[in-house]
């Protein structure tokens, strides 16, 4: 088989050309917001968002509701939760993060157990993007292009608010309300890549994109544009892999992320391991010979 027939046999089917858009249109959006996850240190926070939203988006579904209000709900909710153990009481962040989410998640599982549903709802939690059907494709790509253009709409502010949170105030801007903002289109992003990987790998999307392109550049609009096409890359590598292997589609875009990180992370040209070591052991050489012409 040659490669052109590789490339053009999946997308004879209906379904694979609804979990490639579905999945190429998660992965920009998750990579967008990656960015600023990776450069705030909102890591964690954001694995705690992706997890807490389970219970929020079970209740959606039982309620009839869209999935990105139980999202954006239980979102906050959790935040708000993380925030309140934190302040009053000796539990310090990290650990009520881990308290919450995890409570949370369980709570969305034990719901799940119990929802009488026509529809396999572990489909939330492992991801289901080989059946996407049109009226899921539509709400993904209508909740990313409301992230993305929040993101892009707003993205002095939001780079304001990430490196100088102080200037941010003193000019006038509330950086309360802009990490409620990010907190919000975190939720709705977890609710987008809900279909392609589930609740359980929604962080990897939303960090190793940004932690990929933040090894390639030092500068923060190139972040911007290097992390969505690295992620619609791999997302479209790892679909396809998945379709000549047989195997579970989301779990291959993840791979394939992390395979593209490693690989950033060793053979980078600036920030790489090998580049650092060339650098490190080249400098004593420099030095030695500019130390002798000097002498």
């Amino acid at each position: 088989m040659n490669p052109i027939e590789l490339i053009v046999e999946p997308l004879s089917y209906g379904f694979m050309i609804r979990a490639l858009v579905t999945t190429v249109v998660a992965a920009v959006v998750c990579a967008l917001l990656s960015c600023w996850l990776v450069l705030i240190g909102w890591s964690l926070m954001g694995d705690a968002v992706s997890h807490a939203v389970l219970p929020g988006v079970v209740l959606a579904y039982v309620l009839g509701l869209p999935f990105a209000i139980g999202a954006v709900v239980f979102g906050f909710l959790a935040v708000g939760l993380i925030g309140a153990i934190r302040d009053t009481s000796r539990v310090k962040e990290d650990a009520a993060i881990g308290i919450v989410f995890t409570t949370l998640f369980a709570l969305g599982l034990v719901l799940i157990s119990v929802t009488p549903s026509q529809t396999d709802l572990n489909h939330i939690v492992f991801g289901n993007v080989l059946g996407v059907s049109v009226a899921d494709l539509v709400q993904v790509v209508v909740l990313g292009a409301v992230v993305a253009a929040v993101l892009l709409a707003k993205r002095r502010d939001l780079v304001l608010y990430a490196f100088d949170p102080g200037h941010a105030h003193a000019i006038g801007l509330s950086p309360r309300r802009l990490g409620a903002l990010l907190l919000g289109l975190l939720a709705l992003t977890a609710v987008v890549a809900l279909q392609v990987v589930g609740v359980i790998l929604v962080v990897a999307m939303l960090i190793l994109p940004g932690a990929t392109a933040q090894l390639l550049t030092d500068r923060f609009s190139r972040m911007l544009a290097l992390a969505p096409v690295l992620s619609a890359v791999c997302a479209t590598i790892g679909l396809y892999l998945s379709y000549w292997l047989d195997a579970a589609p989301g779990g291959l875009v993840v791979v394939t992320q992390g395979a593209a990180f490693a690989v950033v992370y060793l053979f980078g040209p600036r920030n790489g391991l090998l580049a650092r070591f060339r650098r490190s052991t080249t400098k004593p050489v420099l030095d030695a010979v500019v130390h002798g012409e000097r002498l």
